[in-house]
């Protein structure tokens, strides 16, 4: 090539093109992991059921300590930064508690109730075979 560089005398200001450059980086660390929000989204779903069954004789108690259980642990979640529904979680404790609290009541109005029916009682004060033991006792 005559007269020096490549591209100097054609009228390239910079000595012309050295081929690509390459592009800029996209960053580092990709992707950032999804948020865990299942344990709060459980402990809602489980204590709105508790609430709502408060009659379903006793499982409002049981799907209340379970909401308790997983709003408690998606508390724990939320503040550690791995879920952002903190508030959901605490709305499950709170809803699992009354569930808890309501159930309870109910079914202590059920045992209640049925305890102090007339009719109940009765059938359990009679003892059928008293009549023939006494009568056969007498008959000795």
């Amino acid at each position: 090539m005559p007269g020096g560089t490549f591209g100097g005398s054609a009228g390239w200001p910079h000595g012309g093109p050295t081929g690509y450059q390459g592009h800029p980086g996209y960053g580092t660390g990709g992707w950032a992991p999804a948020p865990a929000n299942g344990m709060g989204i459980t402990a809602l779903v489980l204590g709105i059921i508790a609430v709502v069954g408060f009659c379903l004789y006793g499982l409002g108690i049981v799907l209340g300590v379970l909401a308790l259980i997983f709003g408690f642990v998606g508390r724990a979640r939320a503040r550690r930064g791995e879920a952002n529904n903190g508030g959901m979680a605490l709305a499950g404790i709170i809803l699992g508690a009354v569930g808890i609290v309501v159930s309870a009541a109910f079914l202590g109005f059920v045992i209640w109730a049925i305890a102090n029916d007339p009719e109940f009682r009765d059938g359990f004060e009679e003892d059928p075979w008293a009549t023939s033991l006494t009568v056969a006792t007498a008959a000795r």
